[in-house]
Order: structure tokens, then sequence, then C-alpha cells
């Protein structure tokens, strides 16, 4: 082949390419949705054994399956109480109906073809990855907006490099947070939106979805619509987003009260969308909608508007409902015993270095990305500002972790925006810049790819490094290592289904167990238990750690209080060497040296297995002791 031919199939090759990219960059919705279809057939795939076994990823999940199981077999929409937590009174549960809805469906289609449980466990597994579809659109929709028409591909893929985050879509995480995450970038979109009118109603939708869920992105959501707001103050013409999410803010606010509130969530409660919420976002609207239509001229005069009527909401709510300035209405001694022992309630800084390096990765590509495309952009106004938005969504986001871990999905997904352009200019200069340019974008790839392969990547870096700098870590003690060992089989063994299921050869009945096993309990088994990891719920974790902690009289006392039958210990369970370390002398750590009393009876179940727990039937009565009746 000559030079010349080379020179003509090169250029048939751009020409073709062109073609090509704006073929996908006109029908980048459908290509989406066929990317997700592809991720969505891998993830249920490699998660087969998972959906099988009904391994439901945490407690949220295992609550979220029952609520929707309970709702499906008659209770009431708006009766959110879980009764079979701490019957008969039941559970005050906090969450809407909203999540319940694609699952339910998804278990009635399945219904159709296939047994009740394998159509339940299917749509456990198909439901988490639905808001990702909606997670990838939004970030399709940034991608172009920022970085142009063929700026949707590296974003919609990046979620795939984001393991925390991407972790809320897994097969079987059916909780409301992937909902919440893909619902905060939609938002995002809308910001950003150059048809102000379109945002405006896409921001204040999609804010409203959110809060219906869950309150838990409130501090994004908020952030969202000051930055809408300070938009107002400095660009004359941005009234008609603020109008329109404002508008839509408040409307669709009050509509989901009306359809999803529960029975409890009518009170003035705090933690989720409520009547107190109801009011605060439907003066927040109207004190948007005055200001977009008041003939203010002038950024100062738009200024000193905007703090006045934000100050007056600000008073307002902390005149009526102070109480819900607080992220947490929990007593200091529930946060001092049960919140303080949660992981992901702790900041980055008390994770382990092997969590944190992965989990940052993509949080410092973000930022890096951020200062060149804010360089980039320093000419363009509106671009400006929309990356200035971006930016400071994703540093807002990045300074949560250090006050708690669960901000890690949402700084990572919120960073996707500025690595993956970075990422597309880097690629645009390996194909078409100039010899300087493709070498560095081909380095700049090379950096990118491993950030997006950090969290398989680092344990293999480290190790290198140790074998070539001789600089080996401290071995643990052997007795260290086999402990850790034990604490993640019991925490794994005494979840599965199987081992739960044999449970069901006793009658229904309350077991007294940790509170991180009772949602669990409830999805594998027909019996009930005494609480699940709910602020709401937060006397019943009390007692269940003032049981563990105290004296076994003390114990028998609490479990008659709460009509309990069974007690059901796993040893080695994560939560009850919490138990053993806090109060080495109390009823637990009794139990673990084999110190039982005479009312507690093993109770022997039918099976082949070899069972990860223990389980005890509670003597109210037994010989030679005091009665204590147990309240039914």
């Amino acid at each position: 082949m000559n030079l010349q031919s080379r020179h003509d199939m090169r250029a048939k090759s751009m020409v073709l390419a062109g073609h090509l990219a704006r073929w996908s960059s006109r029908h980048w919705k459908w290509l989406t949705f066929l990317i997700w279809v592809v991720a969505a057939v891998a993830m249920v795939a490699t998660r087969w054994p998972a959906i099988y076994w009904l391994v439901l990823g945490d407690t949220d999940d295992n609550i979220r399956y029952v609520q929707v199981k309970d709702w499906l077999a008659g209770q009431g929409w708006f009766d959110l109480r879980q009764y079979r937590l701490d019957p008969p009174g039941g559970a005050n549960i906090h969450w809407s109906r909203i999540v319940d809805l694609p699952i339910a469906g998804l278990m009635l289609f399945f219904r159709a073809f296939v047994d009740q449980g394998m159509a339940d466990r299917l749509a456990c597994g198909i439901a988490p990855l639905l808001p990702l579809l909606l997670l990838m659109l939004s970030l399709g929709f940034i991608g172009r907006r920022l970085a142009g028409p063929h700026g949707w591909l590296l974003a919609v893929v990046a979620p795939f490099a984001a393991q925390m985050g991407l972790g809320m879509y897994a097969p079987m995480r059916i909780d409301h947070h992937g909902w919440q995450l893909a619902l905060a970038l939609t938002m995002l979109a809308g910001v950003i939106d150059t048809n102000r009118l379109r945002g405006g109603i896409m921001a204040g939708v999609s804010s409203a979805l959110s809060i219906a869920i869950g309150m838990e992105m409130i501090v994004y959501l908020a952030a969202g619509g000051a930055l809408i707001a300070l938009r107002w103050v400095f660009r004359p013409g941005a009234e008609s987003r603020m109008l329109a999410y404002a508008l839509s803010l408040s409307g669709a606010t009050s509509l989901l009260y009306l359809l999803f509130a529960s029975y409890a969530n009518r009170a003035m409660v705090c933690d989720a969308l409520s009547p107190i919420w109801v009011a605060v976002f439907g003066a927040a609207g109207a004190g948007m909608v005055l200001l977009a239509l008041a003939p203010l001229r002038g950024w100062p005069m738009r200024l000193a508007a905007g703090a006045l009527v934000g100050g007056a909401l600000g008073l307002f709510v902390w005149l009526n409902w102070p109480q819900c300035l607080s992220p947490y209405q929990i007593s200091p001694e529930l946060q001092r015993l049960w919140l303080a022992n949660i992981r992901e309630a702790k900041p980055i800084t008390a994770q382990a270095q092997s969590l944190v390096v992965p989990l940052l990765a993509i949080p410092a590509a973000g930022l890096l990305g951020l200062l060149w495309a804010l360089w980039d952009a320093r000419r363009d106004g509106e671009r400006l500002w929309a990356w200035a938005t971006v930016g400071a969504m994703m540093v807002f986001s990045t300074a949560l972790l250090f006050w708690q871990l669960r901000a890690g999905p949402a700084a990572q997904l919120l960073a996707i925006p500025p690595a993956a352009w970075a990422a597309h200019r880097m690629v645009a200069a390996v194909l078409a810049g100039s010899r300087r340019a493709r070498i560095a974008g081909v380095a700049g790839v090379v950096v990118l790819g491993a950030i997006a392969f950090a969290y398989p990547l680092y344990p293999q870096t480290v190790k290198l490094y140790q074998d070539m700098t001789g600089q080996k870590p401290k071995a643990w003690r052997p007795a260290a290592l086999a402990r850790t060992d034990a604490i993640k089989k019991a925490n794994g063994r005494c979840r599965t289904l199987p081992a739960l299921a044999v449970l069901d050869q006793l009658p229904p009945a309350t077991i007294f167990t940790m509170v991180d096993l009772g949602p669990r309990i409830l999805a594998t088994t027909h019996h009930s238990a005494l609480a699940g990891p709910y602020h709401r719920n937060g006397a019943t974790i009390l007692d269940i750690h003032h049981a563990f902690d105290g004296k076994a009289a003390g114990f028998r006392a609490i479990a008659a209080r709460h009509h309990a039958t069974y007690l059901l210990i796993c040893p080695n369970f994560p939560e009850g060497t919490i138990y053993q370390s806090r109060s080495p002398g109390g009823f637990y750590a009794d139990l673990m040296r084999g110190q039982r009393p005479d009312w507690l009876v093993p109770v022997r179940l039918n099976t082949d297995m070899t069972l990860p727990y223990q389980l005890y039937r509670i003597l109210y009565s037994p010989a030679g002791s005091e009665e204590i009746p147990q309240q039914r």
C-alpha cells in the first residue's frame, strides 16, 4: 500500500467516523438505553447467585422487601408501619410508597410466569437497575451540555468505575438510595440546562420526588435551589428558570404529599415529607415567585431582596420547627450506644486507607478536571457558570465525606461530569490532536484508566510497592487474624436464606435478636423481631442494647416486655462484638463464655446443616424463680 492509498483510506475513515459521530449524537438517548440493557444483563448474570438466594444487601433492602410484600398482601397504601417489628404495636417506618411501586410492579409481572418466590427475587434483582438508567441519562445530558454533542458517551459509562456509587444500583439493592442519587443528578442537569423553562421544571420535580422518597439528599437539593437563586441574582433573564423551579417544586411537593405521605408522616415530623416540609417548600416557592416577578434592577438590589427572603424563610423554620435543623432527632444515649458505632456515620478520616484511596480517586480526578474546565471556559460566561455550578455540587459532596462516609456514593457520582469531560478532551487529543497533544492525551488516558480501575488496582499497587521496597506491613497476630476471619464468616453465614429459613419449623413468634439481624429475620422467615436500625425505633433499639449490656435478670424483664419467645444469638456477629467489648460483664458476654441461665432452653431444629446461630426458648416462670409474665 503506497502513501496515497493510506492517505485516502484515512480520509475515508475520518469521513465515516464523522458520520457515525453525528448519528450517535442525534440518537444518544437510545444508545444510552442499549448500553444500559447490556450492563443490566451483565449485572444480573454476575449477581445471579445473590438473586437466587435472596441476598439482600443490607437492613434497608430487607425491610423494603418486607414492606412491598406486606402491601401486596393487603396492607394499606398509607400504612407503612412494620407490624412484625416489636409486635403487636409495630415499628414506625419513615419511608413512602414511591420506591415500592416499581418493585411491586415487577413482582406482579413475574408472578404471571414463575412461582411467587422466584418472581419476587427476580423483581429485587431488576428493580435497582431502573434508577441506573435515569442516572445514565442524566449524566449523558450533563455531558452534552458541558462537552458538546459527543460528550455523552464517557459520562454515561463512567458510573461503572465508581464502585461505591455503582453499589447503590447492584441487583438486590432495592432500598431508596439509588433513586435519590439519580434524582440528584437529574436536578443538577436541570440547573445547568440551557432551556431555562425545561431546566427549572426538571430541577423542581426531581427535587420534589427525592424529598418524597426520603430526606437524605436534602442538603444537595437545597444547594441546587440556592444555585438557581444565585444565578438569578447575577444573570438577567434567569428569572424564568427560578420561576419554573419554584412553581414545580412547591406544586409537586404538595401533590406528592397528598399521594404518598403515610399516616405517620402526616404528623409534624422532620425526617420525612410532612406538613412541615410542605409549608417550608411552599413558603420557599412563594418567595422565589415573588422575587422572579418583582421589578428588581441590578444585582445588588436582587441580592438584597434574595437575602431578605432567604432570611425570612430561615427565621420561619427556626421559630416554628427548630428541631428540624438537626440531622437526627435521637437521644444522646442512642447516639452514643448505637449511631456512633455505625461505620457509614463516621467521617472518612476514621476509615481504613484501603477504602479511602479508591473512594477518593474519582473525586480527585473530578477536581483536576474541574480546574481544567474552568480555565477552558474562562471566556464563555454561560459555560463558566455551568461549570461553577457542577463544581460547587462536587466540592460540597466531597467535603461531606469529612462528616460522614455515607456521602461517598454522591461524591463519586457528582465528580463524574468533570472527570468525564477531561477524559473526553484527552481522547479527542489522541484522535485528532498534534503529535505533542497526542502524547499528552495518551498519558492522561492512562492515568484516568488507572483511576477508573482504582478499586482492583490499589491493593495490587500497594503489594508491588511493598515487594520493591521491602516494607512489609506489620503482620497481624494469629489470634487477631482468626478473630477477624470469624467475624467475616459470621456476618455472612448468619444472614443466609438456608440458615434462617430453618426457623420456619417453629410456629410464628417474636425472636429477640440483634438490631442488624431483625430485618433479615422478617425477610426470610414468618417470625417477628424487635427492631431494625431505624431512628424512629430508638426506644426499642436502646432496650436491646440495655438487655445485652446488662445482667441476665434485666434481659429477661426486657424480653418479657417485648413479648419475645425466643433468643437468637450469632457468635462473632459484628454487632455482638460491640456488646462484648463495651460490657465484658454483661449478659451477651456471659453467653459467649458459655454462662447460660437455666431459663434459656436450647431449641433444636431439624436440619442437616451446622447452623451458624444459637436459638433458645425464653422461659418466664422457671421452677424456683419469680414468675415474670410475658405480656401478650
